[in-house]
């Protein structure tokens, strides 16, 4: 948390289409106008942070978003930091542990209905993912309709 009703709430940040990071966050309504929110951020402990340079900012021109590009997650964790600034002087940093990814779909979904045995075989192979690499990581729902 910052200092003075300055921290950032609801962090979160989503991977999605395989190599893509949206992160959000929340200002607290009595943050300083003049508060500025910087992240940073790596995928072990050796690394060293990296800066955003996509910033997603607010009416104030707060930064409370940050889009990356050409992410690579090896293992199921990333580090992330937040630095408050006020008047140029750093307030407190936040960290934080999260990794969730958006799936695409299945990929070459196939459907082979016969009349002979009166039924369908679908065949599927698992999404495209950052990390994921076992299938038997992925349970699937199907949802059949007759028209």
């Amino acid at each position: 948390a910052g200092m003075n009703g300055t921290a950032i709430e609801n962090f979160v940040c989503v991977i999605f289409n395989v190599s893509f990071m949206n992160c959000t966050w929340h200002v607290d309504r009595t943050a300083s106008r003049d508060t500025q929110y910087f992240l940073y951020w790596k995928t072990s402990r050796k690394e060293d942070f990296t800066g955003c340079q996509n910033y997603v900012k607010d009416n104030c021109g707060r930064h409370t978003g940050c889009k990356f590009q050409n992410v690579t997650i090896e293992n199921k964790r990333a580090y992330f930091l937040v630095n408050e600034s006020r008047n140029g002087q750093n307030i407190q940093p936040i960290s934080a542990y999260i990794t969730v990814e958006k799936l695409t779909p299945p990929l070459n979904v196939t459907v082979n209905c016969t009349e002979a045995s009166h039924g369908c075989e679908i065949q599927w192979q698992p999404p495209r993912t950052s990390h994921v690499k076992k299938r038997a990581c992925f349970k699937y729902q199907i949802a059949i309709e007759n028209k």
